[in-house]
């Protein structure tokens, strides 16, 4: 009876592992383990995904763009932006005069992320860091998006009160909430579509939406209370802030652009030095 054991006990390791590394996506393993699984799968991350252009057009683009129109010079944070899916549907939609600052963790996710952002120049920014401290002042941004991330965070509440802080008054808050059967192997990682609404208006957001999107999501659209202003032009080096010290950075003297976006080194007023890579991120991750 011994070799039937040994099948369970098999069958056992396989389904935990199943559990944590497909399902989960290691977020019960930690930030390196999830970051190490989307660095292995990044160079086919969209074939798995198979994302339609009509539908993320008509379920994220078009609303977003329309939300936002108003405004000459929106300035859109996306959050766990993986290969700039939601920058490259909103990008193409001549409705948004704007442009994005993605952030993700994977370096090599952002790596596909510049071959499929390159067309956009600067309009398209892109740093190498995590979410639960976001570079950025307070009341930044117009638009703050996260899509299909928060439950493999450490601490998704944290990224949520930093999201909420760096949006404007105005400004629309955009995330998804993971539903379905898987979401049920995921204890302490997703909530109640109530859990969440009451969650964000905690946070004091307003007007919170959920509407079905995906067989494992739902899309949350929500607003932070207050009067979104015209405001001018913005690159990132105009609302970075060094996440050593928190002051201003500029642009170092002589760096010149290469294909439309920003090379060279950033740099802040207490001298602390933020790299940017020859393919153009912002590598904040090692900046201390």
């Amino acid at each position: 009876m011994g070799w039937i054991a040994g099948i369970f006990a098999g069958l056992a390791v396989v389904a935990f592992l199943y559990w944590q590394l497909i399902v989960a996506e290691g977020a019960y393993l930690g930030r390196k383990v999830v970051t190490l699984l989307y660095d292995w799968s990044a160079h086919i991350y969209d074939r798995i995904k198979h994302y339609d252009t009509g539908y993320e057009t008509y379920f994220l683009a078009r609303p977003l763009a329309s939300t936002l129109f108003s405004l000459p010079n929106p300035l859109v944070l996306d959050v766990a932006t993986g290969t700039s899916r939601l920058a490259c549907t909103l990008l193409d939609e001549v409705a948004f005069r704007g442009r994005v600052i993605g952030l993700d963790l994977s370096r090599k996710m952002l790596k596909q992320a510049v071959l499929k952002t390159a067309r956009y120049g600067d309009r398209n920014a892109l740093l190498w860091d995590d979410a639960s401290e976001l570079p950025f002042p307070d009341d930044t941004f117009e638009a703050v998006t996260c899509l299909e991330a928060l439950e493999f965070m450490p601490d998704p509440d944290q990224v949520l009160r930093e999201m909420v802080r760096v949006l404007r008054p105005g400004g629309v808050f955009l995330t998804t909430n993971r539903i379905g059967s898987e979401a049920k192997l995921m204890p302490g990682r997703t909530q109640s579509a109530d859990e969440l609404q009451k969650k964000l208006q905690a946070l004091s957001l307003e007007m919170v939406k959920i509407r079905p999107w995906q067989e494992d999501y739902d899309l949350v659209w929500a607003l932070k209370p207050g009067i979104c202003a015209p405001l001018g032009v913005r690159k990132l080096e105009d609302v970075l802030v060094c996440p050593a010290c928190g002051t201003p950075v500029t642009r170092m003297s002589g760096d010149l652009p290469a294909g439309g976006r920003a090379v060279g080194s950033l740099r802040c007023e207490n001298g602390h030095v933020l790299p940017t890579a020859e393919d153009g991120v912002v590598e904040l991750v090692h900046v201390d």
